[in-house]
This record gives C-alpha cells, structure tokens and sequence, in this order.
C-alpha cells in the first residue's frame, strides 16, 4: 500500500486515534517488557511511532530513542507530547541513517499495511541500518494458516502466520531470538511479537 494512502487514512483519524492509543499507560505491561528485555542498545529508532507513546517508554528506560512516521499530525503531536525526545517525518522504505548505525528498531504494527510482495525490500532496509547483532522487535496481527489480507479500520491491512513472518525475516538476514503470541481479549485482535538480531556479515 502507498505512502500515500496510509498517510492519508491515519491523517483523517488522528485526533480519535490520539484519544484511544495515544499514551504510554495504553500499552500492555507486558508488551513494554518484552520491548524492553531486547532493546538494550541504542541508538533505537521507533518506526512508525504513531503519536508518540511508545518512544516515550524507550526513552523514560534510558535509550536514545528517535521517532519516525509518515503521518505529520502525529510527528506534531509527538513534538508537542514530549519535548525532550526527537521526532521526524519519515518512510519505512527509504530510513533516513547511515548503513550499520543504529542499535535497535521498534515496529509496533507498522508493517500491517506493507503488501506480502512490499516487505522483504522493507526487511532489506531495516536490516541496512541495524549494526551487526542489533535487535528488531515487531508487534503484527496474528494468523494461524496463512497470510490474510483484511478490513482494518484505518485502512486495509495484514495478519501473517508468525512462522511464515519468522521464515521472511530469517531470508532478510535476521535470527528470531523470541516471539509470543497475545490471545484475543474483547474486541482485540489476537497479535503476536517477535524479537530478532541481525545476523554478522
């Protein structure tokens, strides 16, 4: 899916999405520890940071993190929100940093809306800026059998079988190092997490 669009779609929702997910106190305790337990090293990029939240906790446990996203009104919310960490207007597909220089990559369902064909060259581009042994942690929609396309309320998006998003990572030069799966709970959907190191040269 373009730039473009999900600009666009998040754009016209970021003042209910702000209201809804918008905190650090929204985020599952145990979502930030398993974060936490594998971005140890810094410096850490937040990709597709949203409004800000979760940049904030790898700040507040003493990282030097970074937030990037596409969406200006969440950049100029994440600015206001919290002063002290740097935010920028940026793509997952082209990451403005040099080769092997950052320490960890947080994607908290930022992938969700790259087509199965789109995330290898995005794989590519996150494993161009990790440093050898960096650590990526991903947060996605689970499926059990097979990659699904389905209505997200934003805009359209992915469910991938972990297995089959572990393989993909695996082909991108990365070695999973944990991963586990959230049970849906009310009107959540059922997600999973996975951590994974770059692997040497």
């Amino acid at each position: 899916m373009s730039d473009t669009t999900v600009r666009s779609a998040y754009g016209a929702i970021h003042e209910l999405y702000i209201d809804l997910f918008g905190s650090p106190s929204d985020i599952d305790p145990d979502d930030t520890a398993f974060v936490l337990r594998h971005l140890t090293d810094g410096p850490v990029l937040d990709l597709g940071c949203g409004p800000g939240h979760f940049t904030q906790v790898l700040h507040a446990s003493g990282l030097a993190a970074t937030g990037i996203d596409l969406v200006p009104e969440f950049v100029a919310h994440a600015r206001s929100r919290y002063p002290d960490i740097p935010f920028r207007i940026d793509s997952l597909r082209a990451i403005d940093a040099p080769p092997a220089s950052i320490g960890g990559l947080l994607a908290w369902f930022s992938l969700i809306h790259f087509t199965p064909a789109e995330l290898p060259a995005i794989l590519a581009e996150f494993h161009r800026v990790l440093a050898p042994s960096g650590r990526l942690v991903l947060g996605f929609f689970d499926s059990d059998e097979q990659v699904e396309l389905f209505p997200h309320k934003v805009t359209d998006a992915y469910r991938w079988p972990v297995d089959d998003l572990s393989d993909l990572l695996g082909a991108a030069g990365f070695t999973e190092l944990e991963r586990c799966r959230r049970p849906r709970v009310g009107e959540a959907r059922t997600y999973a997490v996975l951590a994974v190191e770059r692997n040497r040269e």
